[in-house]
């Protein structure tokens, strides 16, 4: 069966933002798009409503639904786009609706302004719980922002794409993020920029360099280990490995800065309580203005 790229959807710039990237992203994959917007309570389509405290959320759930449809359906009339409406609270709407998806795409309201339920507490909740890839996209991203600027230094669609960063954590699992990061690299033809930080805890040493050199050659070679089978299974993706002595979250948010979409990790929680998304993750949520992509793992 093939799976959609589905879009939570309600009506914020955000949310309209991380549903034009994934049409993009549909179109690299080859695959349909699927919109969806939540609300609890809303009556069927073809169920009379009397209520006008019903009637009003129900005519911005289908205006929601059928401009963005509208709109995307003439930007990118080669792609195949599905709306539905889901009955359900927003969170356990879209944890269902990722199940059957590649990926679900939200938006990010980061740091600035009052960005729409689906960019705020409902996307961050959301992705606690998704165990599907969540690609969070901020309010104004444009498919010139995927792309290095021109040589005038200006913004293009016709160069190149941007670097996919994936900040990997080497004590975990890092195989979910190395497949989606390699992936994501082949269908743009960009480069894969693989990062492993780590630092010298408290109390281990002055930092000098000849302290470091022992755990920065055991890093190169646990990062290089990890990359070995992707390379081998994506010959054609370009890689630089870079480990690197530095705090984790300021170097993947350094990186970052570069990059046209970062792969983080989130590890699966087995307590049903509070939005377990990891300090890394929760920091480029916060602060990073590309496309975030989260993906969970073991």
């Amino acid at each position: 069966m093939t799976r959609p790229i589905t879009v939570g959807l309600d009506g914020s710039p955000e949310s309209m933002a991380a549903a034009d990237w994934a049409a993009r992203e549909a179109l690299r994959r080859g695959l349909p798009l699927r919109l969806v917007h939540a609300w609890e309570g809303l009556p069927a389509d073809d169920e009379p409503v009397t209520l006008p405290e019903l009637s009003v959320p129900q005519y911005w759930a289908r205006r929601i639904l059928r401009g963005a449809q509208d709109q995307l359906g003439e930007r990118y009339p080669q792609l195949y786009i599905s709306a539905d409406q889901l009955r359900k609270p927003p969170v356990p709407a879209l944890v269902e609706a990722a199940m059957s998806a590649e990926l679900l795409a939200l938006g990010n309201q980061g740091l600035g302004g009052v960005g729409g339920m689906l960019a705020g507490s409902v996307a961050l909740a959301s992705v606690a719980q998704v165990r599907r890839p969540v690609v969070l996209v901020r309010a104004g991203a444009e498919e010139a922002d995927e792309h290095v600027p021109d040589a005038a230094g200006s913004a293009s669609r016709g160069t190149p794409y941007r670097e996919v960063l994936v900040a990997l954590d080497l004590g975990g699992t890092p195989d979910p993020l190395l497949e989606f990061a390699f992936e994501a690299a082949r269908a743009r033809g960009a480069l894969l920029r693989a990062l492993y930080a780590w630092h010298l805890p408290p109390g281990h040493g002055d930092g000098s360099r000849r302290r470091v050199e022992l755990p920065q050659r055991e890093a190169v070679w646990a990062l290089d280990s990890a990359l070995e089978p992707w390379r081998e299974k994506y010959p054609t993706v370009r890689v630089a490995a870079c480990a690197d002595h530095a705090r984790p979250g300021q170097a993947v948010l350094s990186a970052a800065r570069e990059a046209g979409l970062l792969v983080v990790g989130r590890r699966v929680r087995r307590s049903a309580l509070g939005t377990h998304t990891g300090r890394i993750t929760h920091l480029a949520v916060r602060h990073v203005r590309c496309p975030v992509a989260v993906i969970a793992h073991d």
